[in-house]
């Protein structure tokens, strides 16, 4: 899967806690996945062997997509927009 592209969004507040949503895609292919959680909430054109390695991609992962996370700012992607 190295022609899959990954977006991180800045943290974000549901429920009253934080999370964050990546975003894979591949062509058409999408897949959005939630952390802490480490799960996919949803996904289009991937299998579901796919699916659950993109699961586990995101549980190895967390911590270093959660400091990803940290260092978006919306209003400097926002102004160069």
């Amino acid at each position: 899967m190295n022609d899959v592209k990954m977006l991180v969004s800045g943290f974000l507040k549901k429920d009253d806690r934080k999370i964050v949503r990546v975003f894979f895609s591949r062509g058409e292919d999408s897949a959005e996945g939630i952390l802490p959680d480490g799960r996919i909430e949803r996904s289009k054109g991937f299998t579901k062997e796919e699916t659950e390695k993109l699961e586990s991609f995101l549980r190895a992962n967390r911590k270093d997509i959660l400091k990803q996370a940290g260092e978006v700012d919306p209003f400097r992607k926002w102004l160069e927009g």
